[in-house]
This record gives C-alpha cells, sequence and structure tokens, in this order.
C-alpha cells in the first residue's frame, strides 16, 4: 500500500456563480418579490408557480442560488484576490510629522497588480450578473413604490404629503401595504427620475421594472468602471477593489436583484470621487451633489471631499485658509445643485422632514434596535406599563445623538491625507447606519463600495468579508429578514467566521485544488 494523493478539482469560481445567479432569475417568479396582479407569469397562464407549492418551492431556490452565489465570491477571493491581500498588505511608513487624533497617518508603497487577476474578476464579475438582467425584483419590493411614487408626481400628487393611496391604479397594486399611507424620503431626483419613467411607460408595471432594471445595471456598470479607477490613483489594488466593493454578493443581490436606488447614488457619489481624486472638485462635488438630491445620506462624502480640497490648495496656500475656502464652496455648490434639480424636478423640499419617514420598520441590523431586543424584557419585566415601541423611541432618540457625535469623530480622525479621507467616508457611512433608526442591507452599498480603495489592513479585509456574508444571507428572496431566526443567525455567522478566516488564510497555498492523502492499493508490476 503506498499514500497517492488524491486532487479533487474545484469548479471554477465563474461556473457556480453563474449558475448561482441562473437559479435566482428562475427562483425571482416564484420566490422573489413576484407581482400581485399581472406581469408575465399570468400573460402566461402559469401564474400558479408563484403560489402555494410553487411559492415554496421558488423561496428554496432562492437559497439554493444565493449560497452558490456567495460560494462562487468566496472562491475568486481565495483564487483570485487572496495572493494580492498577502502582498500588498503591511508596509505602512509612519509619517514624519503626524497630526495629533488622526489615523491612517502613514503612507503606504503602490500596490502590486496583477493584471490578469484584475481582468478575469471583472470577467467573472459580469458573467455573473448577466443572468439577473431578466431576474424580476428579488428581497424588496421598493421598486415598485418608485413607480408609484413617480406616477403620483405625474398625475399630480404630492409625495412628500400623500401616501400612495391617493392615487388608485396598477402601480398602487403592487406596493407593500406597510407603505400605501406612507410619504417618501427620498429627494426630487428619485421622483424627477420615477416621472420619467412612468411617462414613458404609461401604467405598465412589467415595462416600468424592465426600464428600472436598465438604470440600476447602467449605475452598477459606472461603479464597477470607478471604483477600479480609484483604487489606482490611490495605490491600491484594483482587483481587491473590484471583488470586496462591487462584485460583493450583496452588491449584487440588492443593487441589480433588487434595483434599489443606492445604485445610482453610489455611483454619482463613486464617480465624483473619481474626479476629485483628479483634482476636478467642481465637477465632482457636482455629481455628489446630485446624488444627494436621490438620497440625503450621499452628503456624509461632502466632509471627506473638504479635506482632499485642503490638502491639495494647501500646498499654495495657507492650509487653514484652504480648509474655510474649501468648506464653504462644497456647502454653497451642494446647496445650490440640491436647490436648482428641486426647481427643475418641479417637486419641493418636503423631503428633508421626512427623511425618517420609514422608521416603522425594525430590525435588528440597526443599533437601536439591537440595544431594544437586549433591554426590553428587562425593563417590561420591572413595568409592565413601559411598551417596546417606547424604548424603542427612547433609544432612537439616544442613538441620534451618538452617530452626530459619531460622524464628527470619523471626520476628524480621517483627515491627514486622501488615503485617510478614503478610509474614513466608508467609516462614516457604517457609524451612520450602526446608529440609524432603520438599516437595510442596501444601505451598505455605500460602505462596502469603497472599502477596498485605500490600502485597507488585512483585519478590514476579513471583517468586511465575513460582515458581507452575513448581510447577504439577512433577507430572503420575498424581503423578509430572517434576523429573529436564532438558528440562522448563529450559522450565518459560523459561516462568515469561516469564509473570511479560509480565504485569507496566511498558510494555505494559493491553488484552486485540495488535496487528501487516499492509501491506494500498489500497481503489480509483474
Amino acid at each position: 500500500m503506498v499514500k497517492q494523493a488524491l486532487t479533487i478539482k474545484l469548479p471554477s469560481a465563474l461556473t457556480i456563480g453563474v449558475v448561482g445567479t441562473i437559479v435566482l432569475t428562475l427562483a425571482s417568479f416564484a420566490g422573489g418579490a413576484t407581482r400581485n396582479r399581472g406581469g408575465i407569469l399570468e400573460a402566461l397562464n402559469i401564474s400558479i408557480v408563484s403560489a402555494g407549492h410553487g411559492r415554496n418551492i421558488g423561496m428554496t431556490l432562492f437559497w439554493v442560488g444565493m449560497f452558490l452565489l456567495i460560494a462562487a465570491w468566496i472562491l475568486a477571493g481565495k483564487f483570485i484576490v487572496a495572493a494580492s491581500v498577502r502582498r500588498n498588505t503591511g508596509n505602512v511608513t509612519a509619517s514624519a510629522n503626524p497630526p495629533k487624533f488622526a489615523l491612517a497617518t502613514g503612507s503606504v508603497p503602490p500596490a502590486e497588480v496583477d493584471e490578469t487577476a484584475f481582468a478575469r474578476m471583472r470577467k467573472t464579475m459580469w458573467a455573473w450578473i448577466l443572468p439577473l438582467l431578466l431576474a424580476a425584483p428579488l428581497s424588496s419590493r421598493d421598486v415598485y413604490s418608485y413607480l408609484m411614487q413617480g406616477a403620483m408626481v405625474r398625475d399630480g400628487f404630492d409625495p412628500y404629503t400623500e401616501g400612495p393611496a391617493v392615487n388608485p391604479g396598477p402601480f398602487l397594486l403592487e406596493v407593500s401595504h406597510d407603505w400605501r399611507n406612507t410619504t417618501t424620503p427620498y429627494g426630487p431626483l428619485h421622483l424627477w427620475l420615477g416621472e420619467g419613467v412612468t411617462r414613458l411607460v404609461g401604467d405598465n408595471v412589467t415595462i416600468g421594472l424592465f426600464v428600472y432594471k436598465l438604470i440600476s445595471v447602467l449605475s452598477f456598470a459606472a461603479i464597477a468602471w470607478s471604483i477600479p479607477l480609484i483604487a489606482r490613483k490611490l495605490g491600491a489594488d484594483p482587483t481587491l477593489a473590484l471583488w470586496l466593493g462591487v462584485a460583493n454578493p450583496v452588491m449584487i443581490l440588492h443593487l441589480i436583484g433588487g434595483m434599489h436606488n443606492e445604485s445610482t447614488m453610489v455611483a454619482l457619489v463613486s464617480l465624483g470621487l473619481l474626479l476629485c481624486l483628479h483634482n476636478r472638485y467642481i465637477a465632482g462635488l457636482a455629481l455628489i451633489a446630485v446624488s444627494v438630491s436621490m438620497k440625503a445620506t450621499a452628503f456624509i462624502a461632502v466632509p471627506f471631499v473638504v479635506w482632499l480640497m485642503m490638502h491639495h490648495y494647501g500646498q499654495r496656500i495657507n492650509k487653514w485658509l484652504a480648509f474655510v475656502v474649501s468648506g464653504l464652496f462644497a456647502v454653497v455648490e451642494t446647496v445650490v445643485v440640491v436647490a436648482t434639480i428641486t426647481w427643475a424636478s418641479g417637486t419641493s423640499s418636503g423631503w428633508l422632514t421626512e427623511i425618517t419617514g420609514n422608521s416603522k420598520v425594525i430590525n435588528p441590523l440597526a443599533g437601536p434596535t439591537v440595544a431594544t431586543d437586549t433591554l426590553a424584557p428587562l425593563i417590561t419585566t420591572l413595568n409592565e406599563d413601559i411598551t417596546y415601541n417606547q424604548i424603542l423611541d427612547v433609544m432612537r432618540s439616544a442613538a441620534t445623538i451618538f452617530m452626530l457625535l459619531g460622524l464628527a469623530l470619523m471626520w476628524w480622525l480621517f483627515r491627514a491625507n486622501r488615503r485617510a479621507a478614503f478610509l474614513g467616508i466608508p467609516a462614516a457611512y457604517q457609524v451612520a447606519f450602526m446608529f440609524n433608526s432603520v438599516t437595510l442591507p442596501w444601505y451598505f452599498a455605500s460602505v462596502i463600495s469603497l472599502l477596498g480603495v485605500a490600502r485597507p489592513p488585512r483585519w478590514l479585509i476579513q471583517l468586511a468579508t465575513g460582515a458581507s456574508v452575513f448581510v447577504a444571507l439577512a433577507f430572503s428572496g420575498d424581503g423578509n429578514h430572517q434576523l429573529y431566526t436564532w438558528w440562522w443567525v448563529l450559522g450565518s455567522l459560523l459561516l462568515s467566521w469561516w469564509a473570511a478566516h479560509w480565504i485569507f488564510d496566511r498558510n494555505a497555498k494559493p491553488t484552486p485544488q485540495f488535496t487528501s492523502d487516499t492509501a491506494q492499493p500498489a500497481l503489480d508490476a509483474s
């Protein structure tokens, strides 16, 4: 008997991911955010597949597709990205005169870029996405609300003061009952875009969905183009930036599958930041301001652009004078752009008072909810007159204060240089979502997209990897979350920990194979 290595070849990340997204596409018509009335299935007289047992099969297939997509992403990280991470993490040189109370003050050498790996990762990502171009909405019904709000503006209603129920029609039938009497928290660009879509498609929900799919894909393409360029400009590895920040299953599921307006917001911010890195601050800030008119959270990036401007213009004039002028300019330009879009769209500034309009959503991705879930059992036991919602209101109010303090702290800590500013932007977004009254998986697109562009440390890459796996598994195909199912949460945490460890294991050989020693009978040569 001799020992012979048994080599088992793993399927490629591209193949597994494509199979996964094909399964997700098929599942979307039965286990996704399916239509309440009409649609392709009804036109083909097979709408039965989205009800009863067909619905259950579709929801099961959704999870099959998601696990395959996550597995593909993990394999791509292991066999395309991990070697680059091993080469390019560490080697930080301390700054000679670092500012006090600041982070990321040291300098790092330019990353060693494997262009073959980058091209392979880009090809793999787009192969994953291609099947989802035909998918119905996944993990959220928000896109139906986008159509409804656009139709309200088209038909003369004000989504900032009235809920969708005032304008009955085909779009209203698809809006979740939770939102039929709720005003919109989105900005004037969102409504202007929705109005344009509904003027184009009339009341045809199916064509409207295809138009929003096109918008999402074009926005995603802009992110996929700009994020690696930002990484290159900052001396980082574009392959890591693409894998972690764009090909991430959270990004693919919720920006392409869910068609959320985060895709457009993140695209505009990414393009604006790229322009700012090329010292084209007027154009860059204008794009970021346009994204603010889509969703107010985009403004979080603006104060960090002020640091970029200060470091650039501070080489010619007094640094603090450059800081003051840059800050004033950034604020004025943002206000002017948002006001111009508000005027041009024919809407109002009512969205500024409606930003918290979706606070009825309760899930433990938001810090105040976690705090309430932890403390409520004890408090209500001591005083039965205190309700869960009363405790939640207090926690949300306290969290708002911590959010503002945290945002100011992140802005101040990440001021040392351009790399620090680009590490600070996702840190600030994370603080906002940690303390926000409501946090949903697609919100993290603002964090995820920029995590790999500024030579992040290994621990942060691993943390982001594990967190991405966990968030990708948080919501089912129909938009209901799994965060109160203890065994699912435990399993997701274990998978997240394993993925972050296995992908970047320092001792693992970077080969797309694994071997096991198995006793085999020796061949008789006689």
